[in-house]
């Protein structure tokens, strides 16, 4: 039984070898994977590194690129791929995007949850779980932002991993940062709700990590450009530390938004004690032009 166990562990690894150098070669689903891993199945089908590539292969698989013409200058974060006009002379905008195979996105996810279920102290296979959501849903986190919400309690749920690694401290807030931005880079409605949402929770969660409760400020002077809820959000943060570099730099753009010089010469001050060389030369300045 020991000599089977050993030999079948032997033909797992060479799978995985073989694995390793076709997608070396081709990519995740290129030609020959699939039939490596259909292989790789009969003799290894619960390890970390045979789930891993089963996500890998149908995840990538799933996935066309197309072009789709929009009339704004921005579309998911991105810079259009071309610019042309229509009859009217109009610009229309044209972004390359990906587009996913329903069935085969779903074999990937649940291939994702397998793993998920069998090492559920792996978070780099959670973080694959919520980029594979982000990826698909595009402008519309119906999925991301609720597993995002959940996972952002977690923390001291279990002895976390990441690659092979025991998580350091601090990692996991700014993993959580990460998919902050990812919301508010993709820029359309519904992804600031959920950049908003997920600042929030974050906020309550993690009351020292000032980047979360910066946020909170961010969405309101850009996705709401309420500029006066915006600066009473900074200073919240600035009360907490007032040498805040991020607070109080968008704290001089939310002032200036408002046409407010009292309080735009205030944070320009503060940018004076705070900032780098290049912002004490610009904050001085604008001090003086303000001044005249």
């Amino acid at each position: 039984m020991a000599m089977a166990v050993s030999a079948m562990a032997q033909t797992a690894d060479r799978y995985r070898q073989r694995y390793e150098m076709l997608v070396n070669q081709f990519g995740p689903a290129g030609v020959g994977v699939e039939t490596v891993l259909d292989n790789w199945a009969k003799v290894d089908s619960t390890s970390a590194d045979f789930l891993f590539a089963r996500f890998s292969f149908y995840f990538t698989k799933a996935q066309t690129t197309e072009v789709i013409s929009k009339p704004e200058k921005r579309y998911l974060g991105m810079d259009p791929m071309l610019t042309l006009k229509d009859s009217t002379g109009t610009d229309v905008y044209y972004y390359q995007v990906n587009a996913f195979d329903d069935e085969l996105y779903g074999k990937a996810i649940r291939a994702m949850d397998k793993a998920i279920s069998l090492y559920p102290e792996r978070l780099d296979f959670r973080f694959m779980k919520a980029n594979a959501y982000i990826a698909y849903e595009k402008e519309s986190p119906d999925m991301a932002l609720p597993y995002l919400l959940d996972l952002a309690g977690r923390e001291k749920e279990r002895k976390w991993t990441y690659d092979g690694q025991v998580i350091e401290q601090g990692f996991y807030e700014d993993a959580l940062q990460e998919y902050c931005y990812s919301f508010y880079s993709i820029g359309a409605p519904a992804t600031y709700d959920a950049f908003l949402a997920l600042s929030q929770k974050l906020t309550a969660l993690y009351p020292d990590y000032l980047d979360f409760s910066n946020n909170i400020g961010s969405y309101y002077m850009i996705a709401k450009e309420d500029y006066k809820a915006a600066l009473k959000q900074y200073a919240k943060v600035l009360k907490k530390d007032p040498s805040n570099y991020t607070a109080i730099k968008n704290s001089v753009l939310a002032a200036r938004k408002m046409g407010n010089e009292k309080s735009e010469k205030k944070y320009l001050q503060m940018l004076v004690e705070h900032g780098s060389e290049t912002d004490k030369l610009a904050a001085q300045g604008r001090l003086t032009k303000l001044s005249k």
